[in-house]
């Protein structure tokens, strides 16, 4: 049986290696990027020599307008969805006292208020048949990181929507679950003030004794999208390499 999923920020970091790890005969991705064409493009590629499908589909999903019209592209491919995953995330690095009314719109359009919007844009895809929606979180939603603050509150609002959409969606079989990571090696990372401290005091109070991966991540994805975590709801799976036990 053919599967359609849909992913936001799919063509680099962690997005790019969920599609990896689902691509096979028989899948189509509508893969969401914001700017970098040439890894969209080049993500397309490793997936057809997989024998899988991808509609690149470019577009700020912070954005409603722009989610409308990416939706509208995906009816003209399919009439169901099988899964949505919310990896597209932004937000500058700096403390909350210095934060701008722009950097804090920023961070919640496009890593909270996207969910929202790209899950009702779905559902008409999802109701007949049920399926999968996950989105990624991360440890800032729930702790203090320094110069993360914008990009964290926008994650725990994030998690609070998993929640609410969890219950309200059960009805129709549609399972809403989040993956929530520590520090995780992406280019994002470069972003980071003082990122070489940051990493060394990961590493000193980490039990897996490295940094995570996009493909660890990726796995536990794959988890949620799978029948085995047909008994999941609303929840946020942590994946830290342990970081968070102490």
């Amino acid at each position: 049986m053919e599967k359609f999923i849909f992913i936001s920020g799919g063509s680099r970091g962690i997005g790019r290696a969920i599609v990896l790890s689902q691509a096979q005969k028989g899948t189509t991705f509508f893969v969401n990027f914001l700017r970098d064409e040439e890894s969209a493009e080049s993500l397309k590629a490793e997936v057809e020599k997989k024998d899988g499908k991808v509609v690149l589909l470019p577009g700020n999903v912070g954005d409603p307008e722009a989610i409308t019209s990416i939706f509208e592209e995906i009816k003209k491919h399919t009439s169901r969805l099988d899964a949505l995953i919310h990896s597209a995330a932004l937000g500058v690095f700096k403390p909350v006292s210095q934060l701008r009314v722009k950097d804090w719109d920023i961070s919640l359009d496009v890593n909270a208020k996207a969910f929202l919007v790209l899950t009702q844009a779905a559902l008409p895809l999802m109701k007949a048949n049920g399926g999968k929606i996950v989105t990624i979180s991360s440890l800032g939603a729930q702790r203090f990181t320094p110069n993360y603050g914008a990009i964290g509150i926008s994650k725990a609002a994030l998690e609070n929507l998993v929640r609410y959409l969890a219950v309200e969606l059960a009805q129709y079989k549609i399972h809403v679950n989040a993956v929530s990571g520590g520090l995780i090696d992406t280019d994002s990372l470069t972003h980071f003030p003082d990122i070489a401290l940051m990493k060394k005091e990961f590493l000193s109070r980490t039990p897996g004794g490295r940094l995570g991966t996009p493909e660890d991540i990726a796995k536990v994805i794959s988890f949620l999208l799978s029948p085995e975590s047909d008994w999941i709801y609303g929840q946020t799976l942590i994946a830290d390499g342990g970081y968070s036990l102490f």
